[in-house]
């Protein structure tokens, strides 16, 4: 019953996805489905070819779903990020849903009156400064904070990356791969000492207004008005 109860959601949710995707991008699914055929199609073709039809059949069926998802995926992913892009909150709604020992604040280090943000992280490359805004705004925010986060982080590499669409900026859909790319200069245990460090410095500033972007948690102790 359990298993019953859970496909329907499961559907409901990739019919969700689909629909996003539709919004993000009309030709995404029609390429996902169009892979799926040509790949079965593929597999017929070279199965009468080599007179081994339903043994090439059977493999083909499962390599053509795997395509398709896996596109699937990656115009999910897209979507994502388009629907992310411009929003306030949007870095932070991509920094906490990234796999591995990384540990995010989850409140912005740093903002101004224009709604510009600074976001932490700690990793093995280190302590990780993230802006959100042009970067005419956001530079001072980052010397700023950088030079909080030096007094603390002694002998830890400090990073600042700016997150837009800006020259020398790295843009939102790239910022994961951008991070990942840092050098490891930490260890597993050293990680969380770092951040129980960072911790101590971390302001108490209100987050900006208008809602969260879809994805984003709302940082704890914080509720809307």
């Amino acid at each position: 019953m359990a298993k019953d109860s859970a496909n329907p959601g499961r559907i409901k949710q990739l019919r969700m996805v689909a629909q996003i995707i539709k919004k993000a991008n009309p030709k995404g699914m029609p390429i996902v489905y169009a892979t799926v055929v040509a790949v079965i199609a593929l597999a017929v073709v070279i199965g009468l070819l080599t007179g081994a039809f339903w043994y090439v059949l059977i493999l083909g069926i499962p390599v053509a779903l795997l395509a398709g998802m896996l596109l699937f995926g990656r115009f999910a992913q897209r979507a994502q990020y388009s629907l992310l892009d411009g929003q306030p909150g949007a870095v932070y709604a991509i920094l906490q849903g990234m796999r591995g020992n990384w540990m995010v604040e989850e409140k912005p280090v740093a903002v101004n009156r224009e709604q510009d943000l600074v976001f932490r992280l700690v990793g093995y490359p280190g302590v990780i400064l993230v802006s959100e805004g042009p970067g005419t705004r956001v530079q001072k925010m980052l010397v700023a904070e950088k030079k909080r986060v030096q007094r603390v982080a002694i002998d830890v590499p400090v990073y600042d990356v700016q997150c837009g669409d800006g020259e020398g900026q790295v843009p939102l859909a790239k910022l994961q791969r951008h991070l990942m790319k840092l050098p490891r200069n930490l260890k597993k245990p050293a990680v969380s000492e770092v951040n129980n460090r960072m911790r101590a410095l971390t302001p108490s500033i209100p987050m900006p207004k208008g809602p969260l972007p879809k994805g984003a948690r709302l940082p704890k102790g914080v509720r809307p008005r």
